[in-house]
């Protein structure tokens, strides 16, 4: 932010700013290094000339290295070296100066001269700020002053400056490269980005074999202190501050000694995992510790191994994880009294006060209510006022536990638990970014209203591909109040902006808002040949189109983008989106060959060869991003498998899909087949139907003429009627043709009616049943069923009614359209009046009768002691039904729940006469996030699709 005098200095200055060059732009402040010199700037490189750097050799080892960071960020951009000084009688004309208050002489005499204000960082926490200060020594026309509340402020200063300057804190972990520039010149006025609201921000990198692993070994060899520095400093240039190292195996403190020792230099806060007590890595106990696992037999060298643990330790920063779960990261025996994991939590909290010989406070702790250990928490356990409770999701982004609103203050506070990444059921999710961001900032957002503020941690795998959604992650961990649903957009327009240097901005933003909304639908290892319908309304072939337009775009883009950002796009675009595609596109194709080889179409043999073929350009993408991108940098790092999932955990290689092979009859045979059903004829008694056109929605519907043969024969449509159009009415069969139905509506029969066509192939008549509806909508209202359905986007209402808590548009939220939901979120549940808020959809009934409802919805979990998140439903004047979001909460439903990524809730009505009517949708709980209602009437039944039939017809 800029602390400004004047009243008018801001419009001056935005003005100024639009008059003049930036070539970059800082995510998480306000632009304020500019390419124009002027009277009131400071001119950090200008004609040639880069300013010296001012750091006191008493400040903190860990500032002493960043500010060598710094250079180099310098020296990138400007291909200028800056002097680095460490006296103030070195310094003349333009200098940076950093420091430390309290740590640097340098920083406290400028206090002292009532240079800069010590009152703006005295006491704060992690907080920076950079001015610019005239003649702050004798020889010194200006200087640029980062001064720091502490170490990590100072550290954050410096590279919110290289930020400013151009340097993404992914230049070395995605190859995002550095423009040169020669002219860098710092705005007046003081930058500062306050104080983070969020008090620990860090990641967690987890299940990270045979990827990270792999590459760590290859490039380091191990997980040792070369790999961290580059952990570290992506972590603080993110601003994040806390770390749960790598655990798969892995010993922080005992594979390279010097990691712990760079981590307290850099400032990152260290933890362990959730079930890693006392800092000691689960694999020590592997390796070192005696006997098994149980408090309760073992104790005495359970707490011999923890004890060492602490004495390690020693001073430096640390969040102390408490608490036990069973060996390898299991659940305790069966029955665990609560008793014994109080006695367990005593025991520890007694090593940690003997060990550090400080009151048990002083020290950081942390206990994980992590899978059961929630629930000992629920059935009344308890720890000390000082420990922070970590809440957890449910390892796929759905948040378990909340603080009651009514809760008393915990000192300790509380933290969240969240992931990107998961190794359990009900599958493994590892390859690939399948996490938008839109999801997480309503769940953290959620946590932030409800005081959750001390600790934010995500699990991010193996860092890469996860890039995207862990700068978001710790961006809103800063300040969550900065992002809201309405600005969620920005976001990615001014990511891509940083990273690719404003090229092709809009673009990139749109293809990764959708490839993650298209990814977060299903996770790729859940997929199969059955996720998405080939049959019903066209999904399959909208999937694949819609993932198809991305990559035409990301191609185009590629083909244009200046060449030295072609390795940083591959990998933060390019790369997920092919390869994504390619999944999508391999399941379809599956699909079609196991449907047609079962019809007996010569097609499925080109559909089982077009299988291989996806196949293996999976395999020759990953191939790309291990040896040929950035000259084979990244080797291993896509390494996950993703293809041939059978249950939970991972195949040890990708495994094709099942495929079949059918031999053809030298002869011409033919076959017809209809949209909305698996049915062929004339292997089918039925008749064959399409679905009814309606002449509000306008669609067409296919046929598909089919031979079962190697010999071609010609066909021919005909009808009585001339309002049936045919986007093809003859031609010839060599293996297949799929013809588009429709209507000319102004020479079609009004109202209902029932007609026909034929299909003459081969010397077979096939006849296809043409219901319409030719409808009159001038007293018509709303969606309009058809087909024995509405289906309504949430977001598409025609009337809300709002209190003291808003409807909220969370756009992009969800696998089809967007999320509604009410914000605030920390409320109570609202009762039901006539002025409470609410949605109202209007709709048209053709029939009458009972209808369901289907409310389609994120799958929140019941967070709180309630039994759980309600909303209110009903037709027109009708009393509303009370629906619970978590009514079923039992495992097979949750399953169902988080691999699907929604949760479908049902309820009854009656519709005493067709026409028009209002559904009303009433909030009682805020936290439900509305995707779509589907009507299911009367008169018909839904066709099984993985998205839900597309959105009806709306007159407005």
């Amino acid at each position: 932010m800029h602390l400004l005098k004047s009243p008018l200095l801001p419009i001056i200055l935005m003005l100024f700013l639009f008059s003049i060059s930036t070539n970059s732009y800082a995510l998480n402040g306000e632009k304020y290094v500019v390419n124009k010199a002027s009277a009131e700037n400071f001119p950090l490189a200008s004609k040639g000339k880069v300013a010296s750097i001012l750091i006191s050799n008493n400040d903190y080892p860990g500032v002493l290295r960043v500010a060598g960071h710094l250079e180099n960020d310098l020296f990138k951009v400007t291909s200028l070296h800056p002097k680095q000084i460490n006296t103030i009688s070195e310094a003349s004309d333009y200098v940076v100066i950093i420091g430390t208050i309290g740590k640097s002489e340098i920083i406290d005499q400028l206090v002292r001269d009532g240079k800069i204000d010590a009152s703006q960082l005295k006491g704060k926490w992690e907080k920076f700020t950079t001015q610019i200060v005239d003649n702050p020594s004798g020889g010194i026309k200006k200087a640029l002053v980062i001064a720091g509340s502490d170490k990590r402020g100072t550290i954050y200063g410096m590279y919110d400056l290289s930020n400013q300057v151009g340097i993404s804190p992914w230049y070395f972990w995605a190859d995002v490269p550095v423009k040169k520039q020669s002219e860098l010149h710092v705005l007046s006025g003081t930058h500062s980005n306050g104080e983070p609201k969020v008090k620990y921000r860090g990641i967690f990198i987890n299940d990270e074999a045979p990827a990270l692993s792999g590459w760590a070994f290859d490039t380091y060899g191990g997980f040792n202190a070369k790999f961290y520095d580059k952990v570290f400093e992506l972590i603080l240039r993110m601003k994040g501050n806390y770390l749960w190292p790598s655990m798969w195996g892995r010993m922080f403190y005992v594979d390279d000694p010097q990691n712990a020792v760079l981590a307290d230099e850099y400032g990152i806060v260290m933890g362990t995992s959730h079930h890693e007590p006392l800092t000691r890595a689960h694999a020590e106990w592997a390796k070192l510790g005696k006997g098994k696992w149980d408090f309760s037999t073992n104790s005495e060298n359970l707490i011999s191994f923890w004890k060492e643990g602490m004495k390690r330790m020693g001073n430096t920063e640390t969040i102390v994880t408490l608490g036990m779960r069973g060996d390898g990261d299991e659940p305790m025996t069966q029955g665990t009294a609560i008793d014994l994991l109080e006695n367990i939590v005593k025991t520890q909290r007694e090593i940690i006060k003997e060990t550090t010989k400080k009151p048990i406070e002083e020290t950081p702790q942390m206990w994980a209510l992590y899978k059961e250990v929630q629930d000992y928490y629920d059935k009344g356990m308890r720890v000390p006022d000082d420990i922070t409770l970590l809440l957890c999701d449910d390892n796929w982004g759905n948040i378990r536990k909340l603080p009651e609103l009514n809760a008393k203050p915990r000192k300790g506070g509380y933290g969240i638990y969240y992931h990107f990444d998961y190794v359990g059921g009900p599958r493994n999710y590892k390859w690939i970014n399948t996490n938008q961001i839109e999801r997480t900032w309503e769940q953290m957002d959620l946590a932030y209203q409800h005081g959750v503020d001390k600790i934010w941690i995500v699990n991010v795998g193996d860092i890469k591909p996860m890039e995207f959604p862990t700068e978001f992650f710790l961006d809103m961990a800063w300040n969550p109040e900065k992002w809201n649903a309405g600005n969620l957009d920005q976001y990615y327009t001014q990511w891509a902006k940083e990273n690719f240097d404003n090229q092709n901005t809009e673009e990139i933003a749109e293809i990764i808002k959708l490839y993650t909304k298209y990814n977060s639908r299903r996770k790729p290892e859940l997929m199969n040949e059955k996720t998405y319908s080939i049959t019903n309304y066209n999904e399959a072939e909208t999937v694949l189109a819609d993932y198809k337009i991305l990559v035409d775009k990301a191609n185009a883009i590629n083909e244009k983008i200046k060449p030295e950002y072609k390795d940083a796009f591959y990998q933060l675009v390019l790369f997920p989106v092919l390869a994504s595609a390619n999944l999508n596109e391999l399941y379809v194709a599956t699909a079609k060959n196991k449907l047609y080889a079962s019809q007996g179409r010569a097609s499925a043999n080109a559909y089982a060869k077009q299988v291989k073929e996806l196949f293996q350009k999976d395999s020759l993408l990953t191939n790309y991003y291990h040896t040929k991108l950035a000259n084979g940098k990244w080797n291993h790092m896509m390494a996950q498998t993703h293809i041939g999932y059978t249950s939970w955990q991972e195949p040890k290689n990708n495994v094709i899909p099942e495929t079949k092979t059918i031999e053809l009859p030298n002869k011409a045979e033919a076959g017809i087949a209809t949209e909305g059903s698996e049915n062929w004829w004339p292997n089918t008694a039925t008749e064959a139907v399409l679905p009814t056109f309606n002449s509000a929605e306008n669609k067409s519907y296919f046929i598909d003429i089919f031979n079962r043969g190697t010999i071609p024969f010609d066909f021919k449509i005909t009808s009585k009627e001339n309002w049936i159009k045919f986007s093809k009415a003859k031609g010839k069969i060599n293996s297949e043709e799929r013809i588009l139905v429709s209507i000319d509506w102004k020479k079609a029969t009004k109202n209902d009616a029932k007609s026909q066509f034929t299909v003459s192939a081969n010397n077979q008549n096939f006849t296809i049943i043409v219901n319409t509806k030719n409808i009159d909508l001038s007293e018509i209202k709303g969606f309009v069923e058809n087909n024995g359905f509405i289906s309504i986007e949430a977001p598409n209402y025609s009337k809300a009614i709002n209190s003291e808590v808003k409807w909220t548009i969370i756009p992009n939220n969800g696998k089809t359209e967007s999320g509604l939901t009410l914000k605030p979120s920390n409320i109570k549940p609202i009762e039901i009046s006539e002025q409470s808020p609410r949605l109202e959809y209007e709709v048209h009934f053709f029939s009458k009768g009972e209808v369901k409802v289907h409310a389609y919805f994120s799958p929140t979990i019941n967070f709180t002691i309630r039994d759980g998140l309600k909303y209110g439903i009903g037709f027109d004047t009708d009393r509303p039904q009370i629906m619970n979001l978590n009514a079923d909460s039992s495992d097979k439903n949750w399953n169902m729940s988080v691999a699907n990524n929604i949760k479908i809730i049902t309820s009854s009505h009656t519709i005493a006469n067709g026409g028009n009517h209002t559904l009303k949708f009433y909030g009682i709980d805020s936290a439900l996030v509305l995707q779509k209602i589907v009507i299911e009437t009367a008169s018909g039944e839904i066709l099984k699709t993985y998205l839900g039939p597309p959105e009806s017809f709306q007159k407005k």
